[in-house]
């Protein structure tokens, strides 16, 4: 009886313990375009591979690691481009696209993916729009040039530092 009774807790225990991650996918990387840009068709999508020489470059001039050797990127003929690239928020990726206009200014981020069970405040528009206008050498920091979110500290965290990274892979000499 106690074997039972104790193989039917678990379950329940491990449930209310450790809710499962819901994986939601917002908008594909052809959405993202179209709401950072307004237009997807001058846009060809490739990818950037970077040199081991490049993310050592990326990690000294902002602190950062660079996790993934290979980044998405879709470029337009002005010089615009939109980089898609993962964070880790508390446990899972969060699948993230970063629009940079040929000034270097980022235009717009958007949340594509979101896995975390908590956190999804990231998605609001007004947290994302902190982003806009910044450049490559603005602080881009949690607490300082951009607000925290109670309840999603980790999320807003690692968006933070995933734009800054991204800023700082853009403006690596071709």
């Amino acid at each position: 009886m106690r074997l039972s009774s104790g193989i039917l807790l678990s379950p329940v225990i491990m449930a209310l313990v450790a809710p499962a991650a819901m994986g939601t996918v917002y908008l594909s990387p052809e959405q993202a375009l179209g709401a950072i840009f307004d237009s997807k068709s001058d846009f060809k999508a490739s990818s950037l591979r970077l040199t081991k020489e490049q993310r050592k470059s990326v990690s000294s001039s902002t602190g950062l690691t660079v996790r993934d050797q290979e980044i998405k990127i879709w470029t337009a003929g002005d010089g615009s481009r939109m980089y898609v690239d993962q964070v880790v928020g508390k446990h899972e990726f969060i699948t993230f696209a970063v629009g940079i206009g040929p000034d270097g200014k980022v235009r717009g981020v958007e949340i594509l993916e979101y896995k975390e069970t908590y956190g999804g405040e990231v998605r609001r528009p007004e947290w994302r729009k902190q982003f806009t206008g910044k450049k490559l050498g603005d602080p881009l920091k949690l607490g300082g040039d951009i607000t925290n979110i109670s309840g999603a500290t980790l999320s807003s965290h690692s968006i933070t530092d995933g734009v800054k990274r991204l800023l700082a892979i853009r403006a690596l000499p071709n």
